[in-house]
């Protein structure tokens, strides 16, 4: 206890949090400075937003926010950022005032954001030579783990702390770097050495989890990147079972061979904690989802919202729901605004006030208004805009098929479009959950399980999927226990492992995803990240991939992922759906498509 009395172990922002406390008065805080989470960052951006005058709706405070953490990230205060060319000149100079006015009201109040405390430290640090060179004589032994994931202020911490490279010593796995979306930089370990002389590396390669034939597969795949430190798993355990492989002929009969092969594992007395199916993509989950409710599968979505939870899938369900009813005042209240029309608060509260005098719904109190002579001519543009915009959609749409009728409804709201021109992390994600919307239309109407819900009138199939959305929205699936078959992201399955693994959606496009193709470095961390993957497995690795999948509402021709492809023949089995006749053996189609 002597030994270890004076230990301060913590997360970088715990033990920055320490120091600013001890040390406020020198970091220019207010004793009883106070830390903000990210909800009150965006209700003091929100707030500085409304005393601008500025919209909320088209200067989002979430995207405002993630411009700030960036930028407190990389170390960079508004004085140090430079002057933006091209055509987002004006955007990132009105980011770069907002960060300024931010950092400002911050400072009036005595409030701190989650990077400020990193950013705050390595300046009180730098500022203050006398504290700084007690702080390299206290931290005689300086331990870091998880490495490969920090940033470059983390880095740099490192870099003006440690008085020699004889007491820091750091943890990390380059190969199992995967957030550099959220500013890691492998690059921190591969210059570790440069940056600290006489760095001595040890790689711990034996590997206590897997069986050796998955980690087999997990080399051949990580040894096709060039940057990396480099190191080759092994284990004592014996080979195990081969990798399974899949070649589904669609997503729906991916998502039932998986759910099949689950129920099988539970026949052999496999608890369902045991099971986790990997995808890339948030928009994958939904099949998955839907297969294991037919089979009252207990599932849980590990550190995310069932498909049709997301705030986009509902934001384009209200539009098909104002479609289908237009005194549907929760759907008027949701979509009025997304994407922003300029509606201000005052407006949207006359509409709200008309309507309840004259008890009215919220579309019928709108109409009201614009009939009236009262209404200036931006209240005819804004909210008669969308009063036509959905007019026109419920027009053109009308006996269109249920799913070209979602589709149109989503193109014309320009949802998309926004999402596809917006500065958000997750603006890619937002997208594809909408284009999986529409194949869950699609797949609404072929289903016999759930085509009964209506007859064969478009009209009542339309308002049949809408309230189908519904009831799978508001339904909790699975006991309260904690023995449900997993689902989640393969950025969320970092650091855990089960005994069962299905890792699907293999395909070219979709893992490795179109955006990091292209791209050397993007590419290597999407090949990281199917090494992640791979090494969540203990004893099963099932890999799946389809032949035709629904994109944007068109079924489209795959091509199996090159991760299929690296990992070696002999240690792979090819599997079949019960009943189901192999058209072509998944060594000659990766074959015919690489040839």
């Amino acid at each position: 206890d002597q030994q270890t009395s004076g230990l301060w172990i913590g997360t970088f922002h715990g033990i920055a949090h320490k120091l600013l406390r001890q040390h406020w008065k020198e970091a220019r805080l207010p004793r009883a400075f106070q830390i903000l989470d990210s909800g009150d960052q965006n209700r003091l951006l929100r707030m500085m937003l409304r005393n601008l005058n500025l919209d909320e709706n088209k200067w989002r405070p979430s995207r405002i926010a993630g411009f700030i953490n960036r930028c407190k990230d990389e170390g960079k205060r508004p004085i140090n950022l430079t002057e933006q060319k091209g055509g987002d000149q004006l955007i990132t100079q009105q980011y770069q005032r907002l960060y300024r006015l931010y950092q400002q009201e911050c400072e009036h109040s005595g409030l701190v954001d989650f990077g400020e405390l990193l950013l705050r430290v390595y300046e009180l640090w730098r500022d203050n030579p006398d504290l700084l060179n007690y702080y390299r004589e206290r931290f005689g032994h300086i331990l870091v783990d998880e490495f490969q994931d920090i940033n470059t202020i983390q880095y740099a911490w490192l870099q003006i702390l440690v008085r020699s490279q004889s007491n820091v010593f750091v943890v990390g796995d380059d190969d199992q770097c995967v957030y550099g979306w959220r500013g890691s930089k492998v690059e921190n370990i591969y210059k570790f050495a440069d940056d600290f002389p006489g760095t001595q590396t040890i790689r711990l390669e034996q590997n206590y989890r897997s069986t050796n034939n998955i980690l087999k597969a997990a080399n051949a795949i990580i040894t096709h990147n060039t940057m990396r430190l480099g190191k080759n798993l092994w284990t004592v355990d014996d080979d195990g079972e081969p990798i399974k492989v899949y070649n589904a002929s669609n997503e729906v009969d991916e998502a039932r061979f998986v759910v099949d092969h689950i129920c099988y594992f539970i026949r052999q007395g496999k608890q369902l904690r045991d099971i986790a199916i990997l995808y890339r993509s948030n928009a994958q989950s939904r099949l998955f989802e839907e297969a294991l409710i037919r089979m009252a599968i207990p599932y849980h979505v590990y550190g995310g919202l069932r498909f049709f939870e997301r705030a986009e899938v509902k934001d384009a369900l209200a539009y098909c729901r104002l479609v289908a009813n237009r005194d549907d005042d929760l759907s008027f209240e949701r979509a009025v605004n997304i994407p922003p029309r300029g509606i201000g608060r005052r407006t949207l509260d006359l509409v709200r006030e008309t309507a309840r005098v004259h008890g009215l719904s919220l579309w019928q109190g709108a109409l009201k208004l614009l009939y009236s002579d009262a209404m200036n001519k931006r209240f005819i543009n804004t909210i008669g805009g969308f009063l036509r915009l959905i007019e026109m959609m419920d027009l053109d749409s009308s006996g269109k098929s249920l799913h070209e009728r979602v589709q149109h409804i989503i193109n014309f709201s320009g949802i998309i479009e926004m999402y596809k021109q917006s500065r958000d992390d997750k603006c890619d994600i937002r997208v594809e959950n909408l284009e999986e919307l529409i194949n869950a239309s699609i797949d609404f109407t072929g289903n016999p399980e759930v085509d009964t819900f209506c007859t064969r009138e478009e009209s009542d199939r339309f308002n049949s999927f809408l309230a189908y959305a519904a009831l799978e929205s508001g339904r909790v699936y699975g006991s309260v226990s904690d023995d449900r078959v997993q689902l989640m992201t393969l950025h969320m399955s970092k650091g855990l492992e089960f005994p069962v693994v299905f890792l699907v959606g293999l395909e070219e496009g979709l893992f490795p995803h179109s955006r990091s193709a292209a791209e050397p470095c993007q590419l290597e961390e999407e090949r990281r990240l199917a090494y992640v993957g791979v090494t969540r497995a203990r004893q099963h690795l099932y890999l799946s991939y389809a032949e035709r999948r629904s994109l944007y509402g068109q079924d489209v021709n795959s091509v199996p992922s090159r991760f299929i492809r690296e990992i070696p023949l002999e240690i792979t089995r090819e599997v079949y759906m019960p009943q189901k006749r192999p058209r072509l053996t998944n060594s000659q189609i990766l074959r015919k498509n690489y040839q």
